[in-house]
């Protein structure tokens, strides 16, 4: 029965098929579908199944993959292209087939070849958290950078108003003010005049009298 997997495996391998990528989404944002594809077909054309999807448009980039579809297809000898080959290692397809080309040459059993596995992905999974953990620290650190530069520009600003506006007004102040006139010299007041010596007040009669005795 081994020998028969093995036949059949190689008939498999013997299929003229790639997995590449299918290039959707909108101009300037390209979304990718992994697919099988006949290596006669075209780039864009009718394809055998979709085993994923990847994009490129943020970071880290997103990478969905049915993961055995993608083993089985290895395995059956579909060939990559280069930027397949680099997502399916990552995701760990390429470590699989490794470790089930082991158990087939009898290197080692299923359970450890699972064990290994399942190591390789615990390592793999703490990798990608301390990368993300990075770039959200990375991010923050950015934004904060950006808001208080952001806050400098609009001080700066701000204060460059203020001291126009103050210029303005300073200017206008000076246009709409009158000409200070000399205030005009007193005159002095006129020399108060001499009161006329007080005239004796004529002698009574009685005095007349008094004299003429």
């Amino acid at each position: 029965m081994r020998n028969n997997h093995r036949v059949g495996l190689t008939k498999l391998k013997n299929m003229a098929t790639r997995i590449r990528l299918q290039r959707h989404g909108k101009k300037g944002k390209p979304v990718y579908h992994i697919v099988i594809a006949d290596q006669r077909s075209p780039r864009d054309g009718r394809y055998i199944e979709k085993i994923g999807l990847y994009n490129p448009n943020v970071n880290p980039a997103v990478i969905d993959i049915n993961f055995d579809k993608s083993v089985e297809w290895v395995m059956k000898g579909a060939q990559p292209s280069d930027t397949v080959k680099a997502i399916l290692s990552y995701k760990g397809v390429y470590m699989k087939k490794h470790l089930l080309v082991g158990v087939e040459k009898g290197a080692f059993d299923e359970n450890e070849a699972q064990n290994r596995f399942d190591k390789w992905i615990a390592d793999k999974e703490a990798k990608i958290s301390d990368k993300k953990s990075n770039l959200d620290k990375e991010n923050q650190a950015a934004k904060k950078e950006k808001l208080e530069a952001e806050k400098l520009y609009n001080e700066e600003k701000a204060k460059a108003i203020k001291e126009k506006l103050n210029a303005e007004a300073a200017a206008q102040a000076a246009e709409e003010a009158p000409a200070a006139e000399e205030a005009p010299a007193t005159e002095e007041a006129p020399a108060a005049e001499e009161a006329p010596a007080a005239e004796e007040a004529p002698a009574t009669e009685e005095e007349v009298k008094e004299t003429d005795k």
